[in-house]
């Protein structure tokens, strides 16, 4: 699947993002300020999260609240070394059986099983996004 949108479109790409997932696990990749982050604010409200969405640059991990679920973001764009993704239990976080979004995700690959869905984003120098989906 791929889209190409303006930032202001998010929510509607959210929606179709939504209906074309085949697993809740979903690995975000794309240089840095290439709306990641709005992505999955965006995401996180079509859930259904009521929560306040930020950022997990400094936290590595944020939680969000559903009605019967949970949301794990991360951000492990600070991670340098297998070893500090062990020592925070990502591990225990991949085998939840919750949303997991992960910003950054190179260094876990290997950690994955194979069901997960897989989102790429660019931008052109238009500030018109590109979305593939790859599940």
């Amino acid at each position: 699947m791929k889209i190409d949108y303006q930032l202001v479109d998010v929510k509607e790409v959210a929606k179709q993002l939504l209906k074309n997932l085949k697993t809740k696990t979903i690995l975000f990749y794309g240089n840095m300020g290439v709306g990641k982050t709005t992505l999955i604010k965006a995401l996180v409200n079509e859930i259904g999260s009521k929560d306040e969405i930020s950022s997990p640059t400094f936290s590595i991990v944020n939680e969000y609240e559903l009605e019967d679920d949970k949301i794990f973001h991360f951000d492990l764009y600070r991670i340098k070394s297998i070893e500090e993704a062990y020592n925070f239990g990502i591990e225990d976080y991949l085998d939840s059986n919750h949303w997991i979004l992960i910003e950054w995700p190179a260094l876990i690959e290997d950690m994955l099983d194979s069901n997960f869905d897989v989102i790429h984003l660019e931008i052109d120098n238009k500030n018109t996004r590109k979305l593939t989906l790859n599940n």
